[in-house]
């Protein structure tokens, strides 16, 4: 059985796939039914806790501003595994591999149940992430070599929901789950599907001999560089906004880190006989400006599920079950929509497909930029229900696209490289985003509170309304109400600058999605394979 060639100097030939014919076995259809609840259950993970950041912050006794380290080491995991897959796989085999570390992915999610404080956290959400990462490629894997190329599409589709579904709906489970159980039990949520997962694949993946020899010809300076390159950068991107920048001796020192390891890697997986990963196929045309496009739908995919439970937690002050209950609309329709994209790839052009899908997820997050205060649940029903049309049109024809731009023998590479990139898409938007909001609050903050100025008739006037609602409910010192006034009329100006940053930042989101169709306008026309979706 095949799996992601990232390594190698010469393109190695692809297995054929078991089934010859037209339809795939039923062993087939059940092991490749496995391997997506496998690639399921990663991907909701990356999202599950968002929901629940705050009850988890308030657990561990963390501070709000590092929430989304919870979500961003799991990412880190996943990406630095991701190139590492088909290395893995050829030396200890796919099946060892799929087994091993699907149920050290299940061990370490029931690990982060028990985590005390940040660091440790962080650190089960990171090995979470490393092992769960092989599950993402592997499943996309068993597609492209078991299925024949008639049901590729169908594979393709399964898989896209798999990626667009289960960050949609991993908040929903999270925030019901937290609200009526603890949070900790979104973190027990993975064993009982790894465990079926487990299972199936062991009786229907076929034994391999291990290939211990091949350790000798790992890429294993370009595995350093990657690891440490990637990880500094994430470093800088989240505690940048924090620690002032390049104003903190701390973050120069990691941005050096990051600039010199990836400059490294980069070189070296150039110019090494057998690099971690082909960077040359980047060349290529169409799978080139996919790439570019899977780092920016990465970007605008997980940024805004990160945004959206941030805004109605700190904002609108909804509890995780209220917040899961929103974010079930970005999700739900995918799963009547998604079965329904192969057949379209039958009958149009996949690169006006896949366009289409972005400019409605787009026109979602600008739908988003003109919040207030009343901008709640209800007024948020409609972008997410358009968001989800969108994501549904969009993974499947963005995958095929990319695939149908390269030589078969390379399209497992490809896969991996594009995997690798939303994710890392997902990981830099996360934090962007979260530093985008607190810039733009500070600057709204600022406008609005010169504004505020006691010499106005109207702020005097709003003083003296709030001090006779003190004095009506209570409060007998008119020096006091007074105060309090005040107090409250600068909660305001932070609430409103705050809802602005959030929707100048959904404003950015959008701007990166029209980014993303420009470069899959510029696509060519995939020939063959799963991608040409006439062929089929």
């Amino acid at each position: 059985m095949s799996s992601l060639t990232l390594s190698g100097s010469a393109p190695r030939p692809t297995p054929a796939p078991v089934v010859q014919g037209e339809r795939a076995s039923a062993t087939v259809w059940v092991a490749i039914l496995a391997a997506m609840i496998g690639a399921f259950m990663a991907i909701l993970n990356i999202q599950i806790t968002n929901a629940s950041l705050l009850n988890i912050e308030g657990g561990i006794g963390t501070g709000v501003d590092n929430g989304s380290w919870i979500s961003t080491s799991y990412l880190i995991g996943e990406i630095v595994v991701i190139p590492l897959t088909d290395y893995l796989s050829r030396v200890f085999s796919f099946r060892n591999i799929m087994l091993s570390f699907a149920s050290l992915f299940a061990v370490f999610s029931v690990a982060c149940a028990f985590a005390t404080d940040l660091p440790t956290m962080i650190g089960f959400r990171a090995f979470q992430g490393f092992f769960g990462g092989v599950l993402i490629p592997m499943a996309f894997t068993l597609v492209f070599t078991k299925l024949p190329k008639a049901q590729q599409p169908i594979g393709l589709a399964m898989f896209s929901l798999a990626v667009t579904f289960a960050p949609a709906i991993g908040p929903t489970i999270g925030g019901y789950l937290t609200e009526n159980y603890g949070w900790q039990t979104i973190f027990f949520v993975n064993v009982v599907p790894t465990a079926v997962m487990v299972t199936t694949l062991y009786f229907t993946l076929e034994r391999q001999p291990l290939n211990l020899a091949l350790l000798r010809e790992g890429d294993w300076f370009g595995i350093a560089t990657m690891a440490v390159g990637l990880s500094a950068l994430q470093s800088v991107l989240e505690e940048g906004n924090k620690d002032d920048w390049f104003g903190s001796p701390f973050i120069v020192k990691l941005a050096l880190i990051a600039g010199v390891s990836l400059s490294l890697f980069i070189a070296n997986e150039l110019l090494v006989e057998k690099p971690l990963i082909r960077l040359r196929l980047l060349k290529i045309r169409s799978f080139g400006l996919g790439t570019v496009a899977a780092v920016f739908i990465g970007f605008a995919l997980f940024g805004s599920i990160y945004l959206l439970p941030a805004y109605l937690g700190q904002v609108q002050r909804y509890n995780a079950e209220q917040i899961g209950a929103v974010l079930a609309w970005t999700g739900l329709p995918q799963l009547l929509l998604i079965p329904l994209v192969p057949k379209l790839m039958e009958r149009f052009d996949i690169r006006f497909i896949a366009f289409l899908g972005t400019a409605i997820f787009a026109a979602s997050s600008f739908m988003n930029t003109t919040m207030s205060l009343d901008y709640s649940g209800d007024q948020l029903f409609l972008p997410n229900v358009v968001r989800a049309v969108g994501q549904a049109l969009l993974l499947t024809p963005l995958s095929a696209i990319s695939l149908g731009s390269v030589a078969p023998q390379d399209a497992p590479a490809a896969s991996g490289i594009s995997n690798m990139m939303r994710n890392l898409g997902g990981a830099v938007g996360t934090a962007m985003l979260s530093t985008i909001v607190t810039k733009r609050e500070q600057f709204h903050s600022n406008i609005i509170g010169q504004s505020v100025d006691l010499a106005r008739e109207e702020v005097r006037e709003r003083i003296a309304t709030m001090t006779d609602y003190f004095m009506a409910h209570g409060m007998t010192d008119p020096a006091g109400a007074r105060h309090q006034a005040i107090i409250a009329l600068g909660k305001t100006v932070k609430q409103q600058a705050l809802i602005m940053g959030f929707s100048d930042t959904f404003a950015v989101v959008g701007i990166v999605l029209v980014l993303a169709g420009i470069a899959l306008l510029l696509t060519g026309k995939p020939k063959g394979g799963v991608a040409a979706g006439g062929a089929h």
